[in-house]
């Protein structure tokens, strides 16, 4: 089921590459605004920050240079080798030390570097030029405590969050998606990047594979009282000309752990918007604004590609001993 879904990724890209901005008139409702419904993917080989390897292109990376890029890169060369595994034979650990949990089968991360209004690009992050996201000491510090709830390295700095259930890392605990999936900002991962739109005059709902979570964004609305703060945040929405603009605050305290990828205190604030592009591409455009994180306003822009296939279903702790094997090995260790 996952190589079929990969053909038909590579069939929608292929199709939405072509398709040019120009003078494009989207489909609208019934209403006339700008109809955003549909299936859509963001998998891509660009990320939310720009590799080293690719500082010397600035944002856009030279056309002549796509091809050899994309056919070195290291998940495209993964995905045809399967961490050289065998059929039948029991894996030997080895690729565990490379952060692989699973082996190529189980991810879906694209095979193409995203293609944003015509460009080919190196980071999702725009501003600042670095390509990097800005963040402060104490943005620095938080993404350090997260990445060590995945990666188990241990410091004097940071915990393992092995204290007990409570403290591992939130889509470990299947309460939201890891790697802000869900936004906002939203960012692409490594597998489930599909997304399905749901939308009316008063609401627009962004259904997200990965751990199926659920924003439900009303129009023309006020923010709900400061005192409650929702997983994925109290968004609401309005229509500037024929874009959706999104404003995200007050996100639940224990959601700042997404600090490996974009954290939000109490001061944060973030803009989305969504616009038809093409026939096949919605451009997504964000901008984070929080001095306790981050040292300046950081923002990016992505798109979102029409997909011919349909949200999975997602299924987080059936069968998963892993919880178990943590928690009951850090014991042991203690």
């Amino acid at each position: 089921m996952n190589t079929i879904r990969k053909l038909i990724t590579l069939f929608s890209i292929a199709m939405v590459f072509t398709s040019v901005a120009g003078d494009y008139e989207p489909p609208r409702t019934f209403s006339g605004k700008p109809d955003l419904q549909g299936y859509w993917t963001n998998a891509s080989l660009t990320k939310m920050e720009r590799d080293p390897n690719y500082e010397q292109f600035g944002l856009v990376f030279p056309a002549d240079r796509v091809p050899e890029l994309t056919r070195n890169h290291p998940q495209v060369v993964r995905q045809l080798n399967d961490d050289n595994q065998v059929q039948g034979q029991i894996p030997d650990g080895s690729d565990l030390a490379a952060g692989r949990g699973y082996n190529s089968f189980w991810v879906d991360p694209g095979s193409q570097f995203a293609v944003v209004k015509g460009e080919v690009r190196t980071s999702m992050v725009t501003i600042p030029d670095s390509g990097v996201i800005p963040y402060s000491d104490s943005g620095r510090k938080l993404r350090r405590e997260n990445r060590a709830k995945y990666s188990g390295v241990l410091s004097d700095e940071v915990s393992m969050g092995t204290e007990g259930p409570e403290a591992r890392a939130l889509g470990e605990r299947c309460i939201i998606g890891m790697g802000s999936t869900g936004g906002p900002p939203i960012n692409n991962v490594r597998y489930n990047n599909m997304y399905q739109i749901i939308q009316t005059d008063g609401y627009i709902v962004l259904m997200v594979e990965m751990a199926h979570d659920v924003r439900i964004i009303p129009i023309d609305s006020d923010h709900r009282p400061d005192a409650l703060k929702p997983w994925l945040g109290d968004s609401i929405a309005h229509w500037e000309g024929d874009t959706l603009v999104v404003e995200t605050i007050n996100l639940h305290p224990q959601q700042a752990e997404r600090g490996y990828v974009a954290a939000l205190s109490e001061q944060g604030k973030v803009i989305e918007r969504f616009s038809r592009y093409s026939k096949g591409k919605i451009l997504y455009e964000f901008e984070v604004t929080d001095p306790v994180y981050y040292e300046q306003t950081w923002g990016g822009e992505m798109s979102f590609n029409a997909s011919a296939t349909k949200v999975y279903e997602y299924a987080c702790h059936e069968g998963n001993y892993g919880m178990l094997g943590i928690l009951g090995g850090a014991r042991r260790l203690e």
